[in-house]
């Protein structure tokens, strides 16, 4: 028996009927767990639905001889997140593992980018993480135990034309943080994976990624993701409230780390003084990665003590 097997663990993934979503189902599946395969089976935009992706990525781990079953809920509403974590309970009595996956892409930037699409793309990406991990959480707390995977996204740093999906991505890092901490007590942890494949809406075929590597081309599958994700999932994951990155064969570590900068000793500072010691303030040696706010304060505030 696998050393990472999720035997008796029950999981949600949310858009699991393509792509990362569907390596994630499968992997987990296949050591194990079992699954509900969520997705709504729109279009990469958001738009229309379609039972057939998630019952297609069912019928393929079944086949496997693993256990799953289809969910068409919208992760972007309240009562479509307390569903999908009820097909869990209802089919399998209990929840373990949510992986949040689902999400839209709407390209646009400053200054065509209207508010609707802002708002579309929070209610997919960062209200539905949210609406999936609340209705999960009694259920985790109750049992002292249980594990949630964010996908947040390389796209956070920044792409002129694709406003909107970065600022939803970088908000479920906060959304992960704070959760982490809440989770402590009771034996759950959230962690977060930034993917990078070749997805229909990584800019590759919006097909099933079956067809092996291009001469010439990077070779970015979703399977490739799926390892860090199910470590995030599992028991063992000794972490909570980090961002990892997976594709290509390369798994790292992304954090959020403050510069020591420069401290004014003297009266009230002035843009004067900022300006003089811009470098200072800008210098990455002795960076620190805070834990959390309070950790963070701490640090910021030391030499007032």
């Amino acid at each position: 028996m696998s050393e990472f097997s999720f035997d008796g663990r029950v999981a949600v993934v949310t858009g699991a009927g393509r792509g990362i979503g569907r390596a994630h189902a499968r992997l987990l599946a296949e050591r194990g767990a079992q699954v509900v395969v969520n997705d709504l089976g729109g279009s990469m935009e958001g738009e229309g639905a379609d039972a057939g992706p998630a019952q297609k990525v069912v019928d393929e781990i079944r086949a496997a001889g693993g256990t799953a079953v289809a969910d068409t809920h919208d992760v972007s509403t309240q009562a479509g997140g307390e569903a999908i974590i009820g097909c869990a309970l209802e089919n399998f009595g209990r929840i373990d593992v949510v992986v949040n996956n689902a999400g839209i892409i709407r390209w646009a930037g400053l200054p065509e980018v209207d508010v609707e699409n802002l708002e579309r793309h929070l209610a997919v990406h960062l209200i539905g993480s949210f609406n999936t991990m609340r209705a999960a959480w009694p259920h985790f707390v109750e049992q002292q135990y249980g594990r949630v995977v964010l996908t947040t996204s390389s796209g956070m740093f920044g792409l002129d034309n694709n406003l909107s999906y970065a600022a939803a991505k970088a908000g479920t890092v906060g959304l992960a943080r704070s959760a982490k901490l809440a989770g402590e007590p009771h034996g759950i942890k959230v962690n977060l994976i930034a993917p990078a494949a070749m997805t229909r809406m990584g800019g590759g075929s919006a097909e099933d990624e079956d067809t092996g590597p291009t001469p010439g081309m990077p070779y970015m599958p979703s399977d490739a993701v799926a390892p860090m994700v199910a470590f995030l999932a599992h028991e063992s994951c000794p972490v909570s409230g980090e961002t990892y990155t997976a594709g290509a064969g390369r798994f790292a570590r992304l954090f959020l780390a403050s510069t020591e900068g420069y401290v004014h000793q003297d009266g009230a500072a002035g843009i004067e003084d900022v300006a003089r010691n811009w470098d200072a303030i800008n210098d990455e040696k002795g960076y620190y990665v805070p834990s959390d706010l309070m950790a963070w304060s701490g640090a910021f505030l030391k030499h007032q003590f």
